[in-house]
């Protein structure tokens, strides 16, 4: 971020401007939360997709900032979509201005710092048209320095889709064993024990395993109902972080878009953080966010050493504690939609509507036979060992972006183009 300064030195072709003379921030438009899980169109707040409605306001892409709540994050939509009335939407002035460059302009702007003086903190627009930009006079530079940026976005992205066929692949399986009852048996007369031995030849439930009544409908016979955060397989995670010397990585639920984490750039001190900072992620910990309509989750299982030392999570988000062999079953369980429905009819607050941890303890739950929930986790667990490979790829080349972003966006490294005629 330029401040006012006459030292200021500028790359040549570059130009200083007030990023008021570039875009308008536009008010979002109210929106009852009922209305939100009707259409496809997604609705964005200022942490994201809130859910979805049947029509757009604007009609086309656009950048969403977050004027209260999570001020300053920054989204993107490729489709049309609803800004509601916590965010900014973004309209370009007739400034000549590349869109995608001007969205990694704006993730170097600090923006989350120009709160309002008011008693509810609010992103103030005033202060955001007053501020020094420096950019370059050239198009061409612009979209060049905007393509490196992308090509390495464009990589994560791709991972991200992997992770995603991998995860709905797991989804898939644990719907078969947990949902329809369908986990693999033998033969018909050794039924009781499950095996892969000579492939998946019948499932429980159609090859006549026994069935019993109970409170979530049929289960097969052995199995129980506990609740969630407060079974033989979970407990609900405490508030309280280790002591740590210099700095680690924040995670709100802001920096979460569904399984993904896709911000890494907000770093605290043991001494100076926000209050909510205060959840110490564990291996074999599953956190899920607390907000209705708000559907993002973690896991860290013994694969996840670099974030387990290095990150510290939200209070808005609520952990569960999993023993290892039930791990992957209750990961596929607080993944599945039919959770986030269960969880949003929980929800309760004045102003933003969350689940607490009272209520996590009224969910229902299946809580299968130990020996399915082993079986099930040495199936799944190669999937999930490919998710992570993928996962630290995506670390390694955010670290490279986020290196970078700040250097090209400066001019401190220039990108060569050819002059334009």
């Amino acid at each position: 971020m330029q401040t006012e300064n006459k030292k200021t030195k500028i790359p040549k072709g570059w130009k200083m401007t007030r990023l008021g003379e570039v875009a308008v921030f536009n008010y979002g438009k109210g929106l009852n939360t009922k209305n939100r899980i009707e259409g496809n169109i997604p609705v964005y707040g200022s942490s994201g997709i809130t859910g979805f409605h049947n029509k757009a306001l604007i009609n086309g892409e656009g950048y969403i900032i977050g004027r209260k709540g999570t001020i300053g994050s920054i989204n993107y939509s490729q489709i049309p979509f609803y800004p509601i009335d916590t965010v900014y939407y973004l309209t370009r002035k007739d400034i000549a201005i590349d869109f995608h460059y001007f969205y990694y302009l704006l993730k170097t702007l600090n923006l989350d710092k120009l709160n309002s003086d008011s008693a509810v903190p609010g992103l103030n627009r005033g202060r955001i048209y007053s501020l020094l930009i420096v950019i370059p006079e050239s198009l061409k530079e612009q979209r060049a320095i905007a393509a490196i940026l992308s090509s390495l976005d464009d990589k994560i992205e791709l991972l991200r889709e992997q992770n995603k066929t991998l995860e709905a692949i797991a989804q898939t399986i644990y719907k078969r064993w947990f949902v329809d009852f369908e986990f693999p048996v033998e033969d018909e007369k050794n039924s009781k024990l499950p095996s892969f031995q000579g492939g998946e030849l019948k499932g429980y439930k159609s090859s006549g395993g026994k069935m019993v009544e109970s409170e979530l409908g049929e289960i097969p016979e052995g199995w129980k109902i506990g609740y969630l955060g407060d079974n033989i397989l979970t407990n609900l995670s405490k508030t309280g972080i280790d002591n740590f010397e210099g700095e680690k990585i924040y995670l709100d639920t802001a920096s979460v878009q569904g399984t993904n984490v896709i911000d890494l750039t907000s770093k605290i001190s043991l001494q100076q953080r926000p209050s909510r900072a205060n959840m110490q992620p564990k291996i074999n910990s599953i956190w899920f966010a607390k907000m209705k309509n708000s559907k993002k989750a973690l896991f860290f299982d013994k694969y996840s050493e670099w974030e387990l030392n290095n990150c510290i999570l939200s209070t808005g988000f609520a952990g569960l504690d999993v023993k290892e062999y039930a791990f992957y079953y209750l990961w596929n369980f607080i993944t599945d939609d039919k959770f986030e429905l269960i969880k949003d009819n929980f929800c309760n607050g004045t102003t933003m509507e969350a689940i607490n941890n009272e209520n996590i303890r009224k969910i229902k739950i299946l809580i299968p036979a130990k020996e399915i929930l082993e079986l099930f986790s040495n199936r799944i667990k190669p999937l999930y060992g490919k998710v992570n490979l993928n996962q630290t790829s995506i670390q390694t080349l955010s670290a490279l972006r986020d290196s970078l972003l700040p250097k090209l966006m400066s001019g401190k490294i220039r990108v060569p183009v050819t002059p334009e005629s």
